[in-house]
């Protein structure tokens, strides 16, 4: 079972067991937490999209912190002696996949059937 979710901007798709980094989320090493929103979930071969992810969950636990690879950033004008440099590295988090479920809702009630004296006096009547 897989699900795709969207966290800090970006669509991953996720199964138990993976490790993924996410934007940074404060928080405590080992600390459990849900992520929300879930886009699409996948048992066993059926997708289930919209409405059947109302209780869709994927828990996930806190491993740790670390930087991003460093970007550069360079500008440059010609002709006017106007350059600048800078640099950035983008903090992520380290996530373990617990779980993907896919709560399940009641099954959908069918149409009461008549009952047999309803039946036998439509039919005379």
């Amino acid at each position: 079972m897989y699900a795709v979710i969207k966290a800090g901007g970006k669509q991953r798709k996720v199964q138990k067991g993976d490790v993924i980094e996410i934007e940074l989320v404060h928080g405590g090493h080992d600390e459990s937490i849900t992520l929300t929103p879930v886009l699409v979930v996948d048992d066993d071969g059926k997708a289930h999209v919209g409405k059947d992810l109302g209780k869709a969950v994927v828990k996930a636990r806190l491993v740790g912190d670390e930087k991003g690879e460093k970007v550069k950033i360079f500008k440059y004008r010609s002709k006017t002696g106007y350059s600048r440099r800078q640099g950035h590295r983008q903090m992520y988090t380290l996530v373990e996949i617990e779980d993907v479920s896919l709560g399940r809702r009641a099954p959908a009630k069918k149409a009461a059937e008549p009952k047999a004296d309803e039946v036998a006096a439509a039919e005379e009547g």
